[in-house]
């Protein structure tokens, strides 16, 4: 009998549970830290650039390993599909010159970068990056000057501007994120300033964008959308709006129409001090949603009813820290890691995956004036 050894390391890496089969993936993940590296009007900045980490994923333990790239507030990053490449904002104000820049590297098997390219984003603070579905194109939101940038990733990795497109509403826009529909035929838009969802068609072998008949949708004045995520049939959007601590929940049609259906708020009732709203995941079983909280500093819970879309709290959970505003889940939906921006340090919780209910880990990872995190997936 031939002994087949590639079968045996497979059924080594399975392990039984009730009668299925689960297979583990002991493997170290890379995770990237965006941050602030100089004092602005928000943040005490002190970081030294983009951080690499490795996440064990059976303990969701943190270890530092690298600053990867020395660039002025790169308060966001991205890794591009298939991980091959990172994008990478630098957050310029007014104040450090006439735009910010996005960045894209080529992410070395270490994790370690080569800068291929650096491209003005068209306007000043640069806070979000997105991919459409094919990984091809990049769209980067310019907080000030109501401008969204487009580019195409050439084959090398490098960048080239496609359109800068300018918002209605200019003067008033704080354009905040882009999330692409789950068809890849729809670009949504949350604008902070104007308290809408743009709404464009995209064409995806062009990547060109029209604006949709249904041009917005309007959130109640003061909300403030700046996040976006899909449910995993693409049926239900949320957004989480930072001014007023809400989330509102959107039927998507077919055509990409929007309709809001359910407004719910990101805090407790009882909680009456300042607070805004950052950002927003789902687990990757689509059973959950993740919001967190600056203000309350906390990550709040809440179950995704499967045939409504609706959202159902389910806790809310404290931070240990100050001013959480991006998070991340790791690969596999283990584990949630929650960036402190104001305490320079991390918070690891580990999901009850069926109950969708975060516990602490313990220690807290410090680390300065953590952003953005992002798992290479």
């Amino acid at each position: 009998m031939k002994f087949n050894i590639n079968l045996c390391l497979v059924l080594l890496t399975c392990i039984p549970v009730f009668g299925q089969v689960e297979v583990i993936n002991d493997s170290i993940n890379k995770m990237y830290v965006g941050t602030y590296t100089q004092k602005e009007g928000h943040v005490d900045g002190n970081a030294a650039g983009i951080y690499l980490l490795n996440q064990d994923p059976s303990t969701g333990s943190l270890e530092f390993i690298q600053t990867v790239a020395k660039v002025r507030n790169p308060s966001f990053v991205k890794v591009g599909r298939r991980g091959r490449y990172l994008f990478a904002v630098s957050e310029l104000g007014p104040k450090d010159g006439k735009t910010g820049f996005v960045y894209s590297y080529q992410i070395k098997p270490d994790g370690t970068l080569i800068e291929l390219s650096k491209l003005s984003t068209g306007a000043n603070a640069p806070c979000h990056i997105a991919l459409d579905r094919s990984g091809k194109f990049v769209f980067v939101s310019n907080y000030m000057g109501g401008v969204v940038a487009e580019y195409k990733i050439d084959e090398e990795g490098r960048l080239e501007l496609i359109k800068e497109l300018k918002l209605g509403n200019q003067e008033n826009s704080h354009a905040h994120s882009v999330k692409i529909s789950r068809d890849n035929r729809f670009a949504y838009i949350a604008d902070l300033g104007n308290d809408r969802i743009w709404i464009y068609k995209f064409d995806p072998a062009t990547g060109k964008l029209t604006p949709h008949e249904q041009s917005f949708v309007k959130l109640p004045e003061g909300a403030g959308p700046r996040h976006l995520s899909f449910d995993k049939n693409g049926s239900y959007g949320y957004s989480i709006n930072e001014l007023n601590s809400t989330l509102s929940t959107f039927k998507i049609g077919k055509d990409g129409k929007l309709e809001i259906i359910q407004t719910i708020s990101s805090i407790p009732e009882k909680f009456k001090n300042k607070n805004s709203a950052a950002d927003i995941h789902i687990d990757p079983e689509g059973k959950f949603l993740y919001a967190s909280n600056r203000g309350h500093e906390s990550i709040a819970i809440f179950k995704i009813e499967s045939k409504l879309g609706t959202l159902t709290n389910v806790d809310y959970v404290p931070i240990a820290g100050k001013t959480p505003r991006n998070f991340a889940i790791s690969p596999y939906g283990k584990y949630l890691y929650a960036a402190s921006q104001d305490t320079g340090n991390i918070t690891i919780y580990k999901i009850n995956q069926e109950n969708g209910k975060l516990k602490p880990q313990e220690p807290v990872f410090n680390i300065k004036t953590p952003v953005c995190l992002e798992f290479i997936n």
